[in-house]
């Protein structure tokens, strides 16, 4: 009888010690949420860009083509993590932008600027 009381005991150890593993990633709501605009130098948008998003800790990039509107959007981003973000169009580029980890804000609004002269 008290092996089975041991087991379940292990068991529940076990269980439990994975909620708590869970519960600390999934904590933050579903993390940060970046969006922002690709515009040229005179504030018009430019449709059209490649908004690209670098997670500094694994180099992995994700994209986003920008609308008509020259709006973008990257949601559920960790925030423990760094990412770098910079725009393109037609071989320019913009400023790389970084959305730091040490910012606690749950959504950042970045503007890339691309020279298009």
């Amino acid at each position: 009888m008290k092996k089975i009381s041991i087991v379940t005991l292990a068991v529940l150890l076990a269980g439990l010690s994975l909620n708590l593993a869970y519960g600390e990633k999934d904590k933050g709501d579903g993390g940060r949420l970046l969006i922002g605009k690709v515009l040229d130098h005179a504030d018009n948008p430019l449709p059209g860009s490649v908004v690209y998003l670098n997670n500094t800790r694994t180099q992995a990039v994700k994209t986003y083509i920008v609308g008509e509107d020259g709006s973008y959007r990257f949601p559920a981003l960790s925030p423990n993590i760094d990412y770098q973000v910079y725009a393109q169009l037609k071989g320019r580029k913009s400023d790389t932008k970084t959305l730091s980890s040490f910012d606690s804000r749950t959504q950042v609004n970045i503007v890339l600027k691309i020279d298009m002269k």
